[in-house]
């Protein structure tokens, strides 16, 4: 039986004083790849963000990586931040600092101190996003791609269960958004690495069709694919 990397029981999702999905209920197994899809304002990023400990769990029960949710305290969220990776659209990059700089930082956040062994996860992520060769190089001088794959990058970088993407290749052309969605698609199968992904980006979607959890009207439910692409959320 597949390890459960979340598991969702019963849970309402607030946003401040706000319920934004009620009654959810969902688990998602090692290696799993989920869409999460729906309109703006349904929910999405909230549960996400429920999921690594930014906004607290009011109502339910909620298991990541490990961890119990709801237990979640200032101390406990860095721990729990070490088993996730967390990919945004923006990149969110310090644009002060080189590739090799970015990824050393979120390594001595997360309590890295040998520079031997810093040194080597650093090289082992950029090789398997294709960028060894720019860890020299500054965010503005890559392209949105490079940078996303920066992003991908710094989210391997603790080996994490679970990847949560928010809408990682909302930024980026058709082309770009198929090479990131190849990246993403073989790390969840060749390291078992589950991944969560929100998106409005159905050609995403019908070229790399997998399993979709859909918010709509306060709820949360498993769609297939057809339906959501011909809806064109």
């Amino acid at each position: 039986m597949a390890e459960q990397v979340i598991s969702v029981k019963n849970t309402n999702i607030y946003q401040g004083a706000n319920l934004v999905l009620q009654n959810v209920n969902f688990t998602i197994e090692a290696g799993e790849f989920v869409y999460l899809v729906g309109k703006t304002g349904t929910g999405k990023s909230s549960l996400l963000k429920t999921l690594y400990g930014e906004l607290p769990l009011k109502e339910g029960d909620v298991q990541v990586a490990g961890f119990d949710i709801s237990t979640l305290d200032w101390k406990t969220v860095p721990f729990l931040r070490r088993k996730l990776g967390v990919i945004f659209q923006d990149f969110n990059l310090l644009t002060d600092r080189n590739v090799y700089e970015n990824l050393k930082f979120v390594l001595r956040a997360t309590g890295w101190k040998d520079k031997g062994l810093m040194d080597d996860k650093i090289n082992d992520v950029l090789e398997k996003v294709g960028l060894k060769s720019k860890s020299f190089k500054m965010p503005f001088e890559m392209s949105g791609g490079e940078q996303q794959r920066v992003d991908i990058a710094r989210a391997l970088l603790n080996s994490p269960k679970l990847i949560l993407a928010d809408e990682p290749t909302g930024n980026l052309d058709p082309g770009t958004s198929n090479e990131i969605m190849q990246l993403l698609t073989s790390i969840s199968k060749d390291s078992q690495t589950a991944i969560v992904m929100a998106t409005h980006d159905f050609m995403v979607i019908e070229n790399f069709p997998s399993r979709i959890l859909k918010t709509e009207k306060g709820a949360i439910m498993d769609s297939n694919v057809a339906e959501v692409v011909a809806e064109k959320l």
